[in-house]
This record gives structure tokens, C-alpha cells and sequence, in this order.
């Protein structure tokens, strides 16, 4: 179990730290906002009321001690930075942080945070690749840092009935699939969605049935070269 440190209790941030609660973390959720404070004191272990630029503060709830940091902090871009140098400072090992712009992410970057994200930014870019492939059978799309991509989509019929091994798409295209899933629909929408049914190991000789869903990963273009192919 990790110890967190929450730090900005805004939509991103309170997400954050209920999850790594939910997860079974110790979590300090830290905010300047008591009504912020107060809404999450029933879902965290920690929930504290401060100034987060000021290192004694910070240091007697304990924050020098966790072993991650989330400055969750996104339109207040001054205190979003004075937050990240103070986490440097007392030492702690690994800073994550929330930018809003690039010019903010690499700013973050240059002064020690570990990782940088921009939730905005990059679930618009997630759902406006779903979006772009609904007619490829795409389910989910997920960019990574490299030209690389994880995808989940219904294999065409050429697919059905053959073995991983015959279908060979590591050798064909540099794509691996990584998991096999059930399909199911949902009752409300008819969407095609994935089940809690899921083969995390798949072998060569595994059969891709009519039901499935194949979970890929490999570099996006060799991803789209397949899917156009078959």
C-alpha cells in the first residue's frame, strides 16, 4: 500500500484521491477550500484544510512522508508551480502534476515533476478516436507516449474461426494482441461493449470466436495498416 498526497481538490483532483482511496491507498486530500475539504472527508482517510505553498504545513500533515504526490492544481498556474517545487523539496520521490497548456506542462517539467498530464486534453484526444473509428468496429483507443496504441476492436470475419497463429498479425503487421474479450451489448444503448470475461494471456493455438474482442498493441500506424488490410 502507497501513501498519496492529493493536493487540489477540484473535479480531476477529487477523482484521483476517491479512487486511490476506493484502491485501498492512503490518501491526504489537501485543499485551501473547506467546502472542498468537507466534501470529501467521507471517502479519504485524510482530508486537510491548508495553504499548500506553505512547507511547514505541508510537512506537519505529513506530505514529506508520502511516497507520491498529485498537485492537482490546474487554473491557478503560479500556485500550481510554487506547489511542485515545494513537493521537490521536502523530497518527495514522485510528483505528478496537472497542466492545463503546453507551455505550463513544459514549465512543470523543467522544474522537477516526474510525470506531467493534461486530463482535457488527452480525453478529448481518446474519445475523438473512438469517435474517428465507429465504423473500423473500434470499442477503445488508447494513444501512448511513442506512436503507440492499445485498441480494442471486433475482428473482421476473415478472422473468426482462426487461431491466433494463423492470423499471425505479430509477424504480418508488429501487432501484438495482448488479451482476448467476450462481447456484450448493452441493454439500453445496443452498444457493443466489452464483458468482465477477459483472456489476459492468449496462446497461439487460442480459437477467436464470433463473441470476441481482440485488445491489440503495437505502433498506431502498423495498427491502422492491419486494419485496412482485413
Amino acid at each position: 500500500m502507497k501513501k498519496f498526497a492529493v493536493i487540489g481538490l477540484g473535479r480531476f483532483g477529487t477523482s484521483v484521491a476517491k479512487t486511490l482511496a476506493e484502491k485501498g491507498h492512503e490518501v491526504i486530500a489537501i485543499d485551501r477550500s473547506e467546502d472542498l475539504v468537507h466534501d470529501i472527508m467521507d471517502f479519504v482517510p485524510k482530508a486537510v484544510c491548508l495553504d499548500s505553498t506553505e512547507m511547514n504545513a505541508m510537512r506537519s500533515v505529513g506530505v514529506d512522508n508520502v511516497d507520491v504526490a498529485i498537485c492537482a492544481i490546474g487554473t491557478d498556474i503560479e500556485a500550481s508551480i510554487l506547489v511542485t517545487l515545494l513537493l521537490k523539496e521536502i523530497g518527495v520521490p514522485t510528483i505528478v502534476c496537472k497542466a492545463v497548456s503546453e507551455p505550463h506542462k513544459r514549465v512543470l517539467e523543467k522544474i522537477g515533476a516526474s510525470k506531467v498530464v493534461q486530463p482535457e486534453r488527452d480525453m478529448g484526444s481518446r474519445i475523438a478516436n473512438t469517435l474517428i473509428s465507429i465504423d473500423d468496429k473500434i470499442l477503445e483507443h488508447i494513444e501512448l507516449p511513442g506512436n503507440a496504441s492499445i485498441l480494442e476492436f471486433i475482428p473482421p470475419a476473415g478472422f473468426i474461426g482462426k487461431s491466433l497463429r494463423e492470423i499471425d498479425v505479430r509477424s504480418k503487421y508488429g501487432v501484438n494482441v495482448i488479451a482476448i474479450k467476450k462481447k456484450e451489448t448493452d441493454l439500453e444503448t445496443g452498444a457493443v461493449i466489452g464483458s468482465d470475461d477477459i483472456n489476459i494471456s492468449p496462446l497461439a493455438d487460442d480459437i477467436i470466436g464470433k463473441d470476441d474482442i481482440l485488445v491489440v498493441f503495437g505502433e498506431t500506424d502498423k495498427i491502422e495498416e492491419m486494419k485496412t488490410r482485413d
